[in-house]
């Protein structure tokens, strides 16, 4: 089960940092991803970090966010720096593999709302 948290709003140029707990013992072997999803879009991944913790980053995203994991506390983060208005979306956090620059979902959990206010 994978439980995010951290969303909320903030000002334009602000930021956040969104937590995702994984509960079970597989968490340290497995790739781990945040996608978004805004508003009549589709579902968008936003970065995934590998077992070992390389991370790769969509390109509106390259620079101003970073993700991280913890796998002592089965945790994996998001920080979001320089927020803009259309960073508003849901962030899910995810579960999967990944095989070079591409990432594939297995599990994905439930989501938290992000809204940045111009």
């Amino acid at each position: 089960q994978l439980q995010a948290s951290g969303g909320g709003l903030v000002q334009s140029g602000g930021s956040l940092r969104l937590s995702c707990v994984a509960s079970g013992s597989i968490f340290r072997l497995n790739a781990l991803g945040w996608y978004c999803q805004a508003p009549g879009k589709q579902r968008e991944l936003v970065a995934f970090i590998s077992s070992g913790g390389a991370a790769n980053y969509g390109d509106s995203v390259k620079g101003r966010f970073t993700i991280s994991r913890d796998n002592a506390k089965s945790t994996v983060y998001l920080q979001m720096n320089s927020l803009k208005p259309e960073d508003t979306a849901v962030y899910y956090c995810s579960l999967g593999s990944y095989s070079g620059a591409y990432y594939y979902s297995n599990y994905l959990g439930q989501g938290t709302q992000v809204t940045v206010s111009s």
